[in-house]
């Protein structure tokens, strides 16, 4: 996968944006459970009184309190209020905090004017406890006034070491039922503080769950971008790299192979690509910010955590081990059915001739239930991992419940936190499970990477020259092998050996030889489909290994000895070898190609449709478009390879004899099986095991080689060939 990390260069940008996102994105979910406490604590507990301070109080009510308080706390208290009353305020302020304060018409009150939350939390320390104690005497119907300042001094004592165990949080709560008894008697209307919260909150609560939604949207876009270009310039680059193979790399790679790894292979390393873009990155933020909450909120219950991950990363492991392995089994699995599948489409007349569909049937069988197997497999294992999660999730939470209810029982906790410890719990929870589903496409992911990475990476054998020459302007077509052998990457012997001829423009030279001779062999090393091993190639003196392909093929027209046709229509395929071609020049090669008949059959003529491959034209009419395709591009050098072989005698005659009519100035190599084709030929090479068994025309050959004798009399009588 490493390798391939160059190919996320282009995407940078769209990568940074999506990382700065899900910044935002934890934020906004990490942040929700604490709004969560805030309803449930201060919202309905507290009845919507954040802290233990009072925005208001009566006068009489905080000297009471006072009384609790030693002389520094009381100078901070004194500097945080002020005072009101008909006497210090002007008529419009007193008939303003009348309205808000009916109990002002009564008494002077104090009102806050500490806003900084570090004042808050000071006062909030400070006056909580004598909160707390006056509440306590009140309940108890003990009256200040009757009490002596050494026992009330005494009693403060008390106070402060029975609350010196109790955190600040339930102390704060605790007061606050307190604060709202005395806004009340002031006139307040408390139900209204109490719903003004919670809808304030719920408020801010919806909108960071639409930014939260519109992040992930956002991100699933770029990460779906990112995805999708990383997959598209990968199919590039490796079709781009296949394009460019020689045959010895055909030979290396099966077309199945390599239709897998440019289809399904990619398509693995962009799910994986997304996923890792909208999970890997975002996972760890979630998890480290859920544990940094969580240790901010309570200590007590973390352990729980430590107990959920373990469990969690005990059934990853042992699934992983269970099914890794089986994940590189796959993708050979689908190379196999995806080979089996061409080669029954493929062959599906010959399978039909000889009645072995049932065979094929079942060869295809086999290679689908054996990649159902393993992927079943694989998925029944990886199946049992949510049921293992979502028991864990459960678990963890009912241990929650059950360690927070008694920590709620003994004052400890509130049920907001408890709520709140619980989501975050979850949210590190889901951290660990998304790793762990990303990583179970890891694997499968790895490998495709792997195959990608071994087509990217393979060496081409055939390749220009750093310093490449060119033909110059005299050009004839003029061919020579001087001394040339070539053997298959791998291979122990030669299949050429020491083959040397001359090709002259204006002359025809034929190739034959029994099957396995090496003629196709021959052929191909000029356009160099393969490279001569040892010995040179030379076309008009300069040697073809230091031409440039491009320059080398285009003088080159070429007819494969398997014709093949593309989809599209008879034109398309004509003006395959020279987009520029005019309609008489189609019409001229159609008419040497012996083809011009069965085209003006067709209603569409020039305009009729081929199917892939030509499946709807038969072997001779394949044969003669791709001949005429070949004439259309107006070559030096002309390569037949058994071209004529699915020709009837006759259409053969007039087609080499219109043939010789319109190559006259050009180099004309023949591959044939056919005595008949070659015998009019200026020059025959006839190869036998790799070599030359001799070299010469019909008549010479017939006097002077064994082999070429044999051919011959195979095919013809001695009257025929004379």
């Amino acid at each position: 996968m490493l390798k391939l990390k160059g190919y996320l260069r282009p995407f940078i940008v769209s990568i940074t944006a999506i990382i700065a996102l899900l910044w935002v994105q934890a934020a906004c979910d990490l942040s929700l459970p604490g709004y969560t406490s805030n309803i449930v604590n201060i919202g309905i507990q507290q009845g919507g009184i954040e802290n233990g301070v009072p925005k208001a109080i009566r006068k009489s009510e905080l000297d009471r309190l006072m009384l609790f308080m030693n002389e520094e706390d009381k100078v901070e208290v004194s500097k945080s209020y002020t005072i009101l009353d008909k006497s210090s305020i002007s008529q419009n302020d007193y008939n303003y905090y009348t309205k808000i304060y009916p109990r002002l018409s009564e008494e002077p009150i104090y009102t806050l004017n500490a806003n900084s939350k570090n004042e808050i939390s000071r006062l909030n320390l400070i006056m909580s406890k004598p909160i707390l104690a006056a509440e306590a005497l009140e309940k108890m119907g003990i009256s200040l006034s009757n009490i002596p300042p050494a026992q009330i001094e005494s009693m403060k004592n008390s106070a402060g070491e029975r609350f010196a165990g109790m955190p600040d949080s339930m102390i704060t709560q605790s007061a606050t039922s307190y604060i709202r008894k005395e806004y009340k008697i002031l006139g307040m209307d408390t139900d209204k503080i109490q719903t003004s919260y919670i809808l304030r909150s719920g408020a801010i609560m919806l909108l960071i769950a639409l930014l939260s939604m519109g992040v992930t949207v956002a991100v699933g876009y770029f990460g779906s971008k990112v995805g999708a270009g990383l997959s598209r310039n990968l199919r590039k680059d490796v079709f781009g790299k296949v394009i460019s193979f020689s045959s010895s790399e055909f030979d290396k790679f099966s077309t199945a192979s390599l239709i897998t790894r440019t289809t399904n292979d990619i398509q693995q390393i962009q799910m994986l690509t997304v996923m890792l873009l909208r999970i890997v990155f975002y996972a760890p933020i979630l998890g480290i910010g859920g544990i940094i909450k969580v240790f901010k909120s309570d200590y007590s219950m973390a352990w729980i955590i430590g107990v959920a991950v373990a469990a969690i990363l005990i059934i990853v492991a042992a699934m992983f081990y269970i099914a890794i392995p089986k994940f590189k089994v796959v993708q050979k699995l689908v190379d196999r059915l995806n080979l089996v599948t061409r080669e029954i489409l493929t062959g599906i007349l010959v399978i039909r001739a000889f009645n072995t569909q049932k065979h094929e049937e079942k060869k295809f069988d086999i290679a689908s239930r054996d990649l159902t197997k393993t992927n079943l497999f694989v998925n029944r294992v990886m199946s049992l991992m949510m049921p293992a999660m979502m028991l864990i999730m459960n678990g963890v939470t009912l241990l929650i419940v059950w360690v927070g209810a008694h920590q709620i029982d003994q004052g400890a906790m509130q049920v907001g936190d408890m709520m709140a410890f619980i989501q975050y719990t979850m949210q590190i929870i889901m951290a660990f499970l998304m790793i762990s589903m990303v990583s179970i496409m890891l694997p499968r992911a790895a490998v495709s990477a792997e195959r990608i990475e071994e087509i990217l990476s393979s060496e081409i054998l055939v390749r220009d020259v750093e310093k490449p020459q060119n033909f110059g302007e005299n050009r004839s077509g003029h061919v020579e092998f001087r001394d040339v052998s070539f053997r298959y990457p791998g291979a122990e012997e030669d299949v050429l050996s020491h083959i040397s001829f001359t090709a002259e423009p204006g002359q025809t030279t034929a190739f034959i030889g029994s099957t396995g001779s090496g003629k196709t062999t021959l052929i191909n090393l000029i356009p160099r489909f393969y490279d001569a091993t040892e010995g040179q190639i030379l076309i008009d003196g300069v040697d073809i290994s230091k031409v440039p392909q491009h320059e080398l093929r285009a003088r080159i027209g070429y007819v494969p000895q398997k014709a093949l046709l593309f989809s599209g229509t008879i034109e398309s395929n004509l003006k395959y070898s020279n987009e520029g071609a005019s309609e008489e020049e189609l019409v001229k090669a159609a008419g040497i190609a012996q083809a011009s008949e069965f085209i003006k059959a067709k209603p569409e003529g020039f305009k009729a449709d081929i199917s892939q491959g030509g499946a709807n034209v038969s072997g001779g009419q394949k044969q003669r478009l791709s001949i005429a395709r070949a004439l259309v591009k107006k070559p030096d050098i002309y390569i037949f390879d058994d071209s004529f072989s699915a020709l009837d005698f006759k259409t053969d005659a007039l087609l080499r004899e219109a043939l010789k009519k319109e190559t006259a100035h050009s180099t004309l190599l023949i591959v044939a099986q056919r005595i008949s084709t070659i015998i009019n030929a200026d020059r025959i090479i006839v190869l036998n095991e790799g070599k030359i068994a001799g070299i010469g025309s019909h008549k010479e050959l017939m006097k002077e080689c064994e082999v070429y004798r044999q051919i011959a009399l195979s095919q013809l009588s001695m009257e025929e060939l004379a």
